[in-house]
């Protein structure tokens, strides 16, 4: 589909899936290598990252990759509120893991630096942050990103697990809205 409507937005097609295969494609297997004799451990960010979270843990070779869900919530309708809230909670032991950390999209960066201190404050070996979109030019926070899939402009996107208002997350592409928002 080149457009599709969500509620009261119109969204046009911004990256196929093919392209996100292609490039998931190549964070799994810097993945791979990067992990070997590791034992890593992988956290998927619910819910817009279980998509990108099933597309890369299918790929990771390494027998003993294991992976777990947390779920935060930090957007209302097509803008961040700033306030992140633990929804579901992570229940493995941490200590001396090297976790990986699966998200959809880093913007504002607050969601993911709240992760990381959460994180961090279980004792892991080592902590490595994969986000299949990044916004440059919306981060509010500096925070390390070590797996990057597509830079994007600051513009809402849906699909791919990304959603507006709950919808639009089965969406084998992403789609970007085509008209200007406000702030």
């Amino acid at each position: 589909m080149k457009n599709v409507t969500i509620l009261d937005k119109e969204f046009e097609l911004f990256i196929p899936y093919e392209k996100i295969r292609s490039i998931v494609e190549e964070m799994a297997e810097k993945m791979n290598h990067d992990f070997k004799d590791k034992n890593p451990l992988f956290i998927c960010i619910l819910n817009g990252s279980f998509m990108f979270a099933a597309e890369i843990f299918k790929r990771i070779s390494l027998l003993d990759a294991q992976i777990s869900f947390i779920k935060l919530a930090s957007y209302s309708g097509t803008s961040t509120t700033g306030k992140i809230t633990e929804l579901i909670g992570l229940n493995e032991d941490l200590t001396g893991r090297t976790v990986v950390v699966l998200e959809d999209i880093v913007d504002s960066g607050i969601t993911i630096e709240k992760t990381i201190e959460q994180i961090r404050s279980k004792n892991p070996l080592d902590v490595k942050i994969a986000t299949l979109l990044l916004k440059p030019d919306s981060l509010k926070v500096k925070v390390p990103l070590d797996y990057i899939g597509i830079e994007i402009p600051d513009d809402f996107i849906v699909g791919y697990g990304l959603d507006y208002n709950g919808l639009g997350r089965n969406l084998i592409d992403i789609y970007k809205v085509t008209e200007k928002l406000p702030n």
